[in-house]
């Protein structure tokens, strides 16, 4: 080789370039596996794409199946990104055209974060509340050149509506200043400017039953124009504005006050810093950036992780049921391809070439229900953003955007779906007969005693891991033992379809052969099955949880006074309770009740009550004083033993001690508050009339004497020691007593004790429940002495969970879907069968008969194993906590075991409705075809 000026090379006659040595064997091999395995994907992508045109109904019914999930979950991730307002979105909206927002904090130094969401006080000792500044005490200390806006952020508002007294949220601002009107909206008429002039928001308008320009009385009097519709972007529920000359000052203490500033120049740290010395906690733009997108979870950084779990789990059961559903039609589309499929094989295809083939039907009818769905669901999302902020968060979103990593994760899923739903055919397909697929002819369904296996094994631990999760309390390991448990009876279903096809020997024609088709196409029939049994199973066993929950809480519910008797509680702070002739008139005329019971507290001197505290209890004698208390950490045997020492026996483990109301009453309201029977009644009255106390837990009572005791804490500089004297009354029990452990002083054992008493309420026994307007009317008699609340007591609360019923309905559409999929399906895979009894001489009602026993087929066993995995969970669960609840103290009552009959019934009647709708939907008339030879 030589080489000329220039850089050009000329080689020597004979010589040749060196070539590049070849690459190792290893690498070639990989090289072609990898060009082999794209192009085997290639082709069968390729032939799924022309399945899917070809196919157009089934492939029509995948898609919905596997679209209405990822609208639905892409509908919710795109609201809630909206929904949760950015760090600019959240200032600007606080702000408005301000410079800044100043929070009254208090009158102590605050330390706040850069853009004041976060603070606390400097010095925790020093926290005094204070009287929140003037505006100009606010505009001195922003300095010459600065304005400020006053705000108060909540101030009750109470109108008359349609002649009843309705409470308000107000906010006071004037609208009219240019600040203010910033951080709102005024879509129609003008801005409040008096005392007697409101602006009102459509959801105040609609409550008010008024209209812009109307008037609308004040329930002490006066009156309010509506002058102004009003909207505050971040509360979208009944709100009104006020002008702030129709609000009194602030009270002390009060943290409602703000004010929007506008300042010469920007505000700088200094500033700040002199702000939070004086208890102004400051709002304002930063300009520090934000990037909402990589958020990965709602709420990141501070995310619960269990919740996250959680949350993983039960999208991981609803993926699974998706899959269920999808999966017949899969396993009919290869059923009716396998002559096809023989042909790749007989063309040189191997069992993973045939298997991809399969999966390829669930990769393209997965991601086109993915992106039909996602597309969907953001265009829902953003059409319905208005009627979700009005209706669900309250509050105006910020920007039109979506969430990037939840919609891939979303599309993600769906793909995965439409993948593991075809998984079971292709498995199946690969393994069946060439010549048979040839030929036309089905391959007999063979038993497997593995998968059976395999099922019992999945199912019995996952019941144990359930039960093991009750007892932990622990959320996300009943989710991962209830997953276990279903699949397991997924993989059992097909052999227990096998053994339901042998007893229909027995059964007349259209049921023996709805049961032989099950039983020849399991791979279509049995996730139909395990999806109604998953449905109904998990409703089943949460409702039974439900219903026993409930149970366990009527069982400990305690009321406050007998049933049929209501409380008029006064809920004024300051002023004198209305006479009690006044509240007796009141109930006689709106109530119709003939008694009225005063309820009098005892309390220590009034004098000293701003200064110090005082308590009144009844001491229990030392012999039945309990020698532990919760949280004392005791050993296993110190557990038994509590539990079986009647001294321990708390009525509410939450507590340290058991709680007592304390009375002062000489038996006018004895029997009233009691429900003691008339021997007991003039026993106690005598006890109380005598100077006496009266106690409902008999364990107080010794030797016929109860001891009281009186705390006194008085305050001067620094909180003394509290003196506590003990008192030994004459007494007497009421065991039977309804209601909480009352101690009941007569009034002349109160005045030994040193103690006065006030009322705050009464007991009144009513003919029958008053009803809103009869409570309205009672309250309105007694409106001249404050607000009062009137509560009734109607027993035992019932279980009427909204929980079960949705459930129940869930689970009834599924049920109905399912089994409808699976008749139709059934239906187009059977037409030679029609066939063959048309030519036998069968009548057209057979056919119907035939569709409406494969619903029932379908519908009644995945009902029937529904119900009873479901009620078998909910044992285990019940069962697991109550255990645990065994060996405890404090005592906590277990869980009793209440089936949800009404549930079940409608779970029942389903199956029947399934059965109904096929014989209903399904045409009379069978196929007659002409066989071509």
């Amino acid at each position: 080789m030589t080489v000329r000026p220039g850089g050009r090379i000329r080689l020597r006659a004979g010589s040749r370039p060196a070539l590049p040595p070849d690459p190792p064997p290893s690498v070639v091999d990989g090289r072609r596996r990898g060009a082999e395995l794209i192009g085997s994907w290639r082709a069968a992508l390729r032939i799924a794409r022309r399945e899917a045109r070809r196919a157009r109904g089934r492939t029509g019914l995948v898609l919905a199946m596997i679209t209405l999930p990822v609208l639905a979950l892409t509908f919710l991730a795109a609201s809630y990104e909206m929904s949760e307002l950015t760090r600019d979105e959240r200032t600007a909206r606080q702000l408005g055209v301000a410079d800044a927002k100043l929070n009254w904090a208090g009158d102590f130094p605050v330390v706040q974060d850069e853009w004041g969401e976060d603070w606390f006080p400097r010095d925790k000792e020093a926290l005094t509340a204070g009287v929140p500044p003037t505006t100009e005490v606010v505009t001195r200390l922003l300095g010459p050149g600065s304005r400020a806006a006053e705000v108060r952020g909540w101030t009750p508002v109470t109108l008359r509506v349609d002649g009843r007294r309705n409470s308000f949220i107000g906010r006071a601002l004037d609208l009219s200043d240019p600040l203010a009107r910033g951080a709102a909206r005024l879509s129609q008429g003008r801005a409040p400017v008096g005392a007697g002039e409101i602006a009102a928001n459509r959801a105040a308008l609609r409550d008010l039953h008024a209209r812009l320009g109307d008037t609308v009385p004040g329930a002490d009097g006066g009156s309010y124009r509506v002058v102004g519709v009003v909207e505050f972007p971040d509360d979208l529920g009944p709100l009104i504005a006020l002008h702030p000359s129709a609000v009194p000052p602030p009270d002390p203490g009060s943290t409602e006050t703000s004010w929007l500033v506008d300042l010469p120049k920007t505000m700088d740290a200094g500033l700040v810093q002199r702000l939070n010395e004086r208890g102004f906690v400051v709002i304002r733009h930063t300009g520090a950036e934000e990037h909402p997108f990589l958020r990965a979870w709602p709420g990141a950084g501070t995310a619960d992780m269990s919740a996250l779990g959680t949350g993983v789990l039960i999208s991981g059961l609803g993926l699974l049921e998706v899959v269920l559903l999808v999966g017949p039609a899969f396993a009919v589309g290869v059923r009716r391809r396998r002559r096809d499929l023989a042909l790749v094989a007989v063309a040189g295809g191997d069992a993973a070439q045939l298997r991809r083939v399969v999966l390829a039907d669930g990769v393209v009818l997965g991601l086109l229900g993915a992106a039909a769905g996602l597309l969907l669901g953001v265009a829902t999302a953003f059409a319905a953003r208005p009627l979700v902020e009005q209706y669900v968060f309250g509050a105006r979103f910020g920007g039109y955007r979506c969430w990037p990593v939840a919609l891939v994760a979303i599309g993600g899923v769906a793909v995965l779906a439409g993948v593991l739903a075809a998984l079971a055919p292709a498995w199946t397909a690969a393994r069946q007969d060439v010549v048979a697929g040839l030929a036309g002819r089905r391959t007999p369904p063979r038993g497997h005693g593995r998968w059976l296996a395999l099922g019992s094994a999945l199912t019995a631990g996952g019941a144990m891991i359930a039960a093991f999760g009750a007892t932990q309390s622990r959320t996300w390991v009943i989710l991962i033992g209830l997953i276990l448990g279903e699949l397991g009876l997924v993989f059992c279903t097909p052999t227990l379809i096998g053994l339901l096809a042998r007893l229909g020997r027995a059964l007349p024609l259209a049921p023996r052969i709805a049961l032989r088709d099950a039983s020849r196409n399991r791979a279509s029939a049995a996730p139909a099955i395990s999806a109604v049994m998953a449905a109904v199973a998990a409703s089943v066993a949460l409702g039974t949880y439900l219903a026993s929950d409930s149970a366990r809480d009527a069982r400990n519910f305690q009321p406050g006074v007998p049933s049929g008797t209501a409380q008029l509680f006064w809920t004024e702070q300051d002023g004198r309770p209305p006479p009690l002739t006044e509240v007796a008139s009141a109930a006689r005329a709106h109530l119709g009740a003939d008694i009225v019971a005063p309820m009098d507290f005892p309390e220590c001197d009034p004098a000293h009550r701003p200064a110090g505290t005082c308590s009144v209890e009844p001491v229990l004698p030392p012999d039945q004083v309990c020698p532990w208390r919760p949280g004392d950490g005791l050993s296993v045997e110190q557990r038994r033993v509590a539990r079986a020492d009647p001294r321990c026996q708390l009525s509410d483990p939450g507590f340290d001690s058991e709680y007592v109301q304390v009375l002062v009453d000489d038996g006018t309201a004895l029997a009233v508050l009691t429900g003691a029977s008339a021997e007991q009644t003039a026993a106690a009255t005598a006890v109380l009339r005598a100077g006496g106390a009266v106690v409902t837990d008999p364990r107080y009572l010794h030797r016929g004497s109860v001891a009281v005791a009186v705390d006194r804490t008085f305050q001067s500089e620094g909180t003394q020691p509290a003196a506590r004297t003990v008192s030994v009354l004459t007494g007497y029990a009421l065991p039977d007593a309804v209601g909480p452990t009352r101690l009941l002083l007569s009034s002349a054992a109160a005045t030994r004790l040193g103690l006065t008493w006030y009322t705050r309420s009464w007991a009144i026994p009513v003919p029958d429940a008053p009803d809103e307007e009869q409570q309205q009317r009672l309250a309105e008699a007694l409106r001249p002495y404050g607000e009062f609340v009137l509560d009734v007591n109607r027993g035992r609360p019932s279980f009427k969970d909204p929980l079960l019923l949705l459930l129940v309905a869930a689970a009834g559409m599924i049920t109905v879907g399912a089994a409808g999929i699976a008749t139709g399906l059934a239906a187009a895979e059977g037409r030679a069968d029609l066939s063959i009894l048309a030519a036998v001489g069968a009548s057209p009602r057979v056919r119907r008969m035939l569709a409406l026993c494969q619903a029932g087929v379908i519908a009644g066993l995945g009902s029937l194993l529904g119900i009873v995995a479901g009620l078998g969970t909910a044992v285990i669960i019940l069962s697991s906590r109550n255990r645990q609840y065994a060996d405890t103290w404090p005592i906590q009552d277990p869980y009793p075991i209440v089936v949800p009959w009404t549930a079940l019934g409608v779970l029942v009647v389903v199956p029947l409705v399934a059965m109904l709708g096929a014989g209903l939907f399904t045409r009379s008339r069978l196929p007659i075809e002409r066989r071509l030879d």
